[in-house]
């Protein structure tokens, strides 16, 4: 995809809309933060300042719905003129000072419940923050049950300290720390996804990607335009399994938000994931290069660590099977686990078979390790292993890091991509 440098945010003026009828200096009030921040020179977030801030203003926002349902519009109103005092960029944080500031006066009947022609003329930014606010609540009431984790994580290896899940239908980041006891959820975000949803497939069609990916780099901040925020993090879009199905496009990343602006609507990117920056700081503290995947779906599956067991021994007997037949040094056996439409950095299988026997000359009938192995499985129209492990040879210290792409194929699991990471 293209970055536009273009900022796109919700004008400070529909929070002044939504408190035109109250009377003057409760308007002027609700303006002043909005105003404030559109007018102030942009500025890179201060690290330190926001590195243990992530998450905060969405539970204040929270914490202020929870006071209105429990009818303690008095404090709510309090909290929420404090949110905005300090976020002053957060544009739902506004909407919903404004409805309590308006509550002064009338009842309110919806959020943004705004007179009819002022309605009109805040849309489509209006209904954007009311679907931005429905998904914030959902992602509260609506938990995943305790301990569960992603089925795509099928397993993972102590060497691989934290992994991302994403579920573009809740707008949801989940961040995972891998502990001694397994997965372990830390954090989960609010996240802007592409304009024309998800499912990506070609270049400029302003969709997500959904799949399996990784952490290709960690942008420094001071090269990118205010527009990315914080920072950003590349991900590998197109993946193998991308390219084998013809999926065209590039530049999917993480990033960060414009100064002015603390975040976006649920559908505001031209693919990328978007967070808060206080929120994308925290991944770009806790992330690695190369080795933090990122799971990116629809609607993620939850499962819990011990029915992930059995599919992770099954596969391991596999790919078992497969170090075996490459110990074996018999190179027909070995090309048994590849599909016939293999692709090893763009070799086809013919011209990778002198590949693979170089590779059986070194190991001159030694036996193979697997070391660090990472199983992560997606399945859509075909059901997809990513496998990722060190082989080092009897008798060596070190080996080649590499990752496999699997699918399966009737009762089968065959090799269609292959290369070297590390």
């Amino acid at each position: 995809m293209r970055h536009s440098a273009v900022v796109q945010f919700v004008h400070p003026s529909l929070a002044l809309v939504v408190a035109r009828t109250v009377v003057a200096a409760c308007c002027l009030a609700l303006a002043a933060g909005s105003v404030a921040a559109a007018q102030k020179k942009p500025r890179k977030p201060s690290a330190a300042r926001a590195a243990a801030r992530d998450g905060e203003a969405e539970a204040r926002l929270i914490e202020v719905y929870k006071l209105v349902a429990q009818a303690k519009k008095r404090e709510a109103l309090q909290r929420a003129e404090k949110l905005v005092r300090d976020h002053p960029n957060f544009q739902l944080a506004q909407l919903v000072y404004g409805d309590l500031l308006m509550a002064q006066t009338r009842p309110v009947r919806a959020m943004g419940d705004v007179p009819e022609p002022a309605a009109k003329m805040g849309m489509p930014m209006l209904a954007e923050l009311r679907e931005e606010a429905q998904l914030r609540i959902r992602a509260l009431r609506e938990r995943q049950p305790e301990g569960a984790v992603p089925a795509a994580f099928v397993q993972l290896p102590a060497s691989t300290k934290h992994a991302i899940a994403v579920d573009t239908s809740r707008a949801r980041l989940y961040l995972f720390e891998n502990t001694a006891g397994g997965l372990k959820l830390v954090a989960d975000y609010y996240v802007s996804v592409g304009k024309a949803g998800w499912e990506k497939a070609t270049e400029g069609d302003l969709r997500t990607p959904l799949g399996v990916y990784y952490v290709t780099s960690n942008l420094d901040p001071k090269t990118l335009k205010d527009f990315y925020g914080a920072g950003a993090l590349p991900i590998n879009y197109p993946n193998p399994y991308d390219a084998r199905r013809g999926k065209t496009g590039s530049g999917i990343w993480l990033h960060g938000t414009p100064p002015t602006q603390f975040s976006r609507a649920p559908k505001a990117t031209d693919g990328c994931l978007v967070l808060a920056n206080p929120d994308l700081l925290r991944l770009i503290r806790t992330v690695e290069v190369r080795a933090t995947p990122v799971v990116i779906a629809h609607n993620l599956r939850w499962t819990s660590p011990a029915a992930a067991q059995p599919e992770s021994q099954r596969f391991n007997d596999v790919l078992q099977s497969w170090r075996a037949a490459k110990a074996s040094g018999d190179v027909a056996r070995l090309l048994g686990f590849y599909t016939a439409d293999f692709s090893g950095n763009g070799k086809t299988l013919p011209e990778w078979m002198p590949v693979l026997q170089a590779e059986l000359n070194r190991a001159r009938g030694r036996d193979i390790q697997l070391k660090d192995v990472s199983l992560l499985r997606w399945t859509d129209s075909a059901d997809t292993m990513v496998v990722t492990f060190g082989e080092v040879a009897a008798g060596s210290r070190t080996g080649a890091v590499k990752r496999q792409y699997w699918v399966r194929q009737g009762a089968q699991w065959k090799i269609f991509f292959e290369g070297v990471i590390g």
